[in-house]
């Protein structure tokens, strides 16, 4: 069905209304799956009856255990000339943060209330909902009778909540496109990231001393070249507090608070009874950094102050720290990673999605920098130009009676079929 760009944004908008029911309906469906993460392992029911919605609207669906009773589900909607249109994946996560006690809650987490102009609702904002009207946003090219002559990919990933990395896993898998929109919580601008690493400092003493002899390690004369290795861990904690100011007044991004980027001691573990000297400490931590900067950089940046810290005592020097950074799961490896994101405003697919905006909302859009973190920095870091873009504020994610502005969830649907028809219509050669 061939109609003018102006003609279609109407038709679109139109649709969206009236489907308005048809929207809220769906996300309470996402919604009533308990897909809380962790303890996670807990997506196979709502990703199966995603992967049957897909399958509805012709697209061609792959799902694959990341984890146990946690699965991936790609859909993947064949242009009809892909080699010379472009491609595009839309990606959310499936699962959502811990309720804690229900009882704080007005109604029950997983069953939707609508009391306007918002839904509340477990994961209505973070982010059922940018899934939900994603879908329906489909739904609707597909009723209008448009083509899509590059390819449209739907990635429907698990464990973001608890840095499980099913986006990871897409890109692992060789999934790509030529842009990729990332539908999760950003209030409707379109928005990059920095990243987030944690990380294991762990000091361990080469010998074991009972409590008694303490004193002949800690007075002149005693003999005895040893150390607490908790002790020595608040050296360790003072150098990364002193890399961390370091970071505060060198470094700097656009558009990010000053000192965002840190270094946060959020766990320590040490010693093995009362009655020996402590042999053994490790400190997790958790690193922000600019979208600028990549975390490998960023892990030899602070594993060089603190070689260098530890040289300089006399005891550490004998029983340096060692490290380990990262993970693909907080829930099995007590470790994650965030990759941050740059964004292009000037890149063609990002132009596109401004421009379906200012289509549709009839205003330019922000354009900037999440305060969060979400999978976005793993298609960016795979080589995909990618952006944050969906419904929903960020102060009502994770929270009690998380809520969505139905009237943005509608814009948001409108807005993405909009720019669906366009970016997958747009021949690569002409890039606009």
């Amino acid at each position: 069905m061939q109609m003018k760009p102006d003609q279609l944004a109407e038709r679109i908008s139109n649709e969206v209304e009236v489907r308005k029911d048809e929207i809220t309906e769906l996300l309470a469906t996402l919604v009533s799956f308990p897909t809380v993460s962790p303890p996670a392992r807990n997506t196979n029911n709502i990703q199966h009856a995603i992967k049957q919605y897909l399958a509805d609207l012709g697209f061609e669906t792959d799902m694959w255990d990341v984890y146990p009773g946690d699965p991936n589900v790609v859909g993947v909607l064949p242009g009809k000339s892909s080699e010379h249109y472009h491609s595009l994946i839309i990606n959310g996560h499936i699962d959502v943060a811990e309720v804690g006690d229900d009882k704080e809650w007005t109604s029950s987490p997983f069953t939707t209330r609508v009391s306007d102009p918002y839904i509340y609702g477990r994961g209505v904002a973070d982010m059922k909902g940018g899934i939900a009207a994603s879908l329906i946003a489909i739904k609707i090219l597909k009723e209008l009778g448009v083509p899509l002559h590059g390819d449209l990919q739907f990635q429907s990933v698990i464990g973001e909540e608890a840095g499980e990395a099913g986006t990871l896993a897409c890109m692992e898998k060789g999934y790509t496109a030529d842009f990729a929109v990332v539908v999760d919580t950003s209030d409707l601008h379109i928005q990059g990231q920095g990243g987030v690493i944690t990380g294991w400092i762990i000091i361990q003493s080469k010998e074991t001393y009972h409590d008694g002899i303490r004193g002949k390690m800690i007075h002149a004369g005693g003999g005895i070249k040893g150390a607490s290795a908790i002790e020595k861990m608040a050296k360790i904690i003072t150098g990364l507090q002193e890399l961390e100011r370091h970071w505060a007044v060198t470094k700097h991004y656009e558009g990010i608070a000053p000192g965002t980027n840190t270094i946060n001691p959020a766990v320590i573990e040490g010693g093995r009874h009362a009655a020996f000297i402590a042999d053994h400490c490790a400190l997790w931590v958790t690193v922000h950094f600019y979208p600028n900067e990549d975390y490998e950089e960023v892990i030899k940046e602070i594993e060089q102050h603190i070689g260098f810290v530890a040289a300089a005592d006399p005891w550490l020097k004998d029983n340096p720290p060692q490290f380990i950074w990262g993970g693909k799961s907080m829930i099995v490896d007590r470790g994650e990673i965030f990759p941050s994101l740059e964004i292009d405003p000037a890149h063609p697919g990002t132009q596109c999605l401004a421009n379906s905006y200012e289509i549709m909302v009839k205003e330019k859009p922000a354009i900037g920098m999440s305060t969060t973190v979400t999978d976005a920095g793993w298609l960016g870091r795979a080589g995909i130009p990618t952006v944050i873009f969906g419904p929903g504020k960020l102060e009502d994610a994770h929270a009690v009676d998380e809520k969505v502005d139905i009237g943005k969830l509608l814009d948001f649907t409108k807005i993405l079929a909009v720019f669906i028809a366009r970016w997958c219509n747009t021949r690569k050669a002409e890039e606009g």
